[in-house]
């Protein structure tokens, strides 16, 4: 399968280069966290393994991937210039335009000078004698720091389908995490694609309309909702940025950073009339209204679940001409709203044409493996041209686990993790000193960008809480993780989502170890976890240890 990372040959120095942080990724949150350490006055690093910045939005160049939250609430909001320079083009950003205001951003505070590319992390080593961490790269270039830095996204760490024979089809085989900078040409050919997750969604009605024919695998279908994405006008943009405070004010007094509020109204006390009436009106809307601005109990409540369900499956059976089709597309095993809700455009009405067909590899036709040629199901040989494995990612601990990181004692964190992650507001892991994690598991979650802010100002909050006071390492307090676990576990009770299988649980059938749902995040929500944080840096951080 093709690698677009290209690794510089760099040789190694005699001696070891030191900082006062190492920052491991230079997506959103690894730009952000250097921006804030500089402010600081620390010296930093930051070793991407790409060969420029951007993270998810430099990997996954696969067609129609794009922004499913608005745009305009997407963007860093630190720096008011930066706000009313930015011009979006859409409501809901593609990702070259994305990748290019990142390009714009790393330009205009000059970051890249502390960045160094093609520099994969393969083990980070914690020395208590030293109070230090040594950090490898995949050269074997080596690095030390006071503080190490986590910037490496809750979905980076793809996987490829645990199918016999994928290594030997013959014709060029893609994961859409590891596109290709070149555009891809499927004029004239026969595509397979191996899955129908949020980024399938995504790429399936795009390679459609180009290839001569597209066949769809599906293991299990996904509910979905349209996007109705649309152009940003120059007075329209003007507009936005007149109302930026008050947009990010409003999107802080969500649970999980978007401009959307839960209705307060529980579904089945609304009259079925006006119900339907509701539902029509959120589905007709542009993003997530329909998932997070809807009746406050479709994510606990069976019957209010049911209830919205069977309306997408209306809208489904009405988008999808063939009803035996349609029926494949609707989900049986879990409800709506109980997995992160892709946002589409046009994916239903894609297999109304004549040159797609969807397999359903569960109930139909299982894979048997890949062969030289295509693939080769129970029933019959399928050829291609190109493949395609859309088979997601080793959600949240995933990134963590393929870098060795080890810390008091050479505890590894993949080990201390095995069973649920440990740690304390999903920031600091226990036995890991002076490990800053952004995003890591069990820290709220929702607008990834406005998350990914507050996690940065927390956390550099306690760098300059250290610097003040002459402490050089910060640890967290068991009893304060035990606490936090078990108030993660307990805030997912109640949620449906926390009985399906997905990446948000920790299930993955392509990887070893896989197969057991975790607790991998807060799921309470997220104006209380906000008030935490606020309430333990105005009371002197007294939950963790320093010294």
């Amino acid at each position: 399968m093709p690698d677009t990372l290209v690794t510089a040959e760099r040789s190694i120095p005699d001696q070891i280069a030191e900082y006062d942080a190492i920052v491991i990724g230079a997506g959103i949150s690894g730009m952000f966290m250097l921006y804030r350490l500089r402010e600081l006055g620390m010296t930093a690093r930051v070793f991407e393994m790409g060969t420029d910045i951007g993270g998810t939005w430099y990997w996954n160049r696969y067609p129609g991937a794009r922004f499913d939250s608005e745009s305009w609430t997407y963007g860093y909001s630190f720096s008011k210039e930066l706000m009313q320079e930015w011009d979006w083009k859409e409501h809901f950003s593609p990702q070259p335009d994305t990748l290019e205001y990142l390009n714009y951003v790393a330009d205009k505070f000059d970051l890249r000078r502390d960045m160094q590319f093609s520099s994969a992390v393969t083990a980070a080593h914690w020395d208590d004698a030293a109070n230090q961490w040594t950090v490898t790269l995949e050269s074997g270039e080596q690095a030390k720091s006071r503080f190490l830095m986590t910037a490496i996204g809750i979905l980076s760490a793809h996987t490829l389908p645990a199918i016999p024979g994928r290594d030997s089809f013959k014709g060029p085989a893609y994961h859409p995490a590891r596109w290709p900078k070149q555009k891809v040409d499927f004029a004239g050919k026969r595509v397979g694609i191996i899955g129908t997750g949020a980024t399938a969604i995504q790429a399936i009605p795009e390679i459609a309309r180009e290839c001569a024919h597209l066949t769809v695998f599906q293991r299990r279908p996904n509910w979905a909702a349209p996007l109705h994405n649309a152009k940003i006008g120059k007075e329209e943009m003007e507009q936005i940025k007149s109302r930026y405070d008050e947009i990010y004010a409003f999107c802080a007094s969500t649970p999980m950073w978007f401009i959307h509020q839960p209705d307060p109204r529980k579904t089945l006390e609304v009259a079925p009339e006006e119900r339907e009436a509701y539902w029509e009106k959120l589905y007709a809307e542009p993003g997530f209204g329909i998932w997070l601005g809807n009746f406050r109990d479709i994510g606990t409540d069976e019957a209010a679940a049911a209830a919205i369900s069977e309306f997408i499956a209306r809208k489904i059976r009405q988008r999808v001409r063939d009803p035996k089709v349609a029926e494949k597309l609707i989900p049986k095993d879990h409800p709506f709203a109980s997995r992160r809700v892709p946002l589409e455009s046009g994916y239903f009405e894609t297999y109304n044409r004549n040159n797609v067909t969807l397999v359903d590899t569960l109930r139909d036709e299982p894979i048997e493996r890949i062969t030289p040629e295509g693939v080769k199901t129970t029933k019959r040989d399928y050829a291609f041209d190109i493949l395609i494995y859309a088979t997601g990612f080793d959600g949240v601990t995933g990134a963590f686990d393929r870098i060795d990181i080890r810390g008091k004692d050479g505890l590894r964190l993949k080990d201390a993790w095995a069973e649920n992650p440990r740690t304390y507001l999903g920031m600091l892991a226990e036995g890991f000193p002076n490990m800053l994690m952004v995003l890591g598991p069990h820290t709220a979650r929702g607008n990834i960008p406005q998350a990914i802010e507050h996690s940065v100002q927390f956390q550099t909050g306690i760098l300059r809480f250290m610097q003040g006071r002459g402490y050089t390492r910060v640890e967290t307090r068991p009893e304060q993780v035990e606490d936090w676990t078990q108030t993660v576990i307990r805030a997912g009770e109640k949620l449906l989502s926390s009985k399906v299988d997905s990446w948000q649980t920790g299930v993955n059938r392509n990887v070893e170890g896989r197969q057991i749902r975790r607790v991998l995040g807060y799921n309470g929500n997220g104006i209380h976890f906000r008030k935490l944080t606020d309430e333990v840096a105005s009371g002197g951080y007294k939950e963790f240890s320093f010294r």
